[in-house]
């Protein structure tokens, strides 16, 4: 396949390229949730902290664009998702777009959920950004 290339012998599934950014977006979302604990109702970090570990999540899965407009798709079909990494990945947005309607009196749900979030993303960039 394509997407998997040899390094030192080594199976690497992720360029740099995707690497650096889905490392990047991890950590920024890592940061904006805490900052968003240090300042209370900081709804709008909670919200661009999730947002930033979803896209960690899909330049660690391959290209973001693509992903996203497959996941856009899915989320509005009532027809259920099958395979389970997809169905991760709906169950993250439709959690999001929850998140982003509730209204700031809600803080500390949204921060519980992006929270989640977030955590997932680091299961995930972990995963597809080692090189053991």
């Amino acid at each position: 396949m394509e997407c998997f290339e040899r390094k030192s012998g080594k199976m690497v599934v992720i360029d740099d390229y995707r690497k650096g950014w889905a490392l990047r977006y991890l950590r920024e979302a890592k940061d904006e949730l805490k900052t968003s604990i240090k300042i209370s109702n900081s709804f709008n970090l909670i919200i661009d902290a999730a947002r930033k570990a979803q896209a960690a999540i899909y330049f660690a899965l391959g290209d973001p664009s693509s992903i996203e407009g497959i996941i856009n798709e899915l989320s509005l079909s009532a027809e259920p998702v099958e395979n389970p990494v997809l169905r991760c990945l709906v169950e993250i947005e439709q959690s999001l777009r929850r998140i982003e309607s509730f209204p700031p009196t809600r803080y500390k749900e949204a921060l519980k959920e992006a929270d989640e979030i977030v955590q997932i993303a680091s299961g995930i960039v972990e995963l597809m950004t080692s090189e053991d």
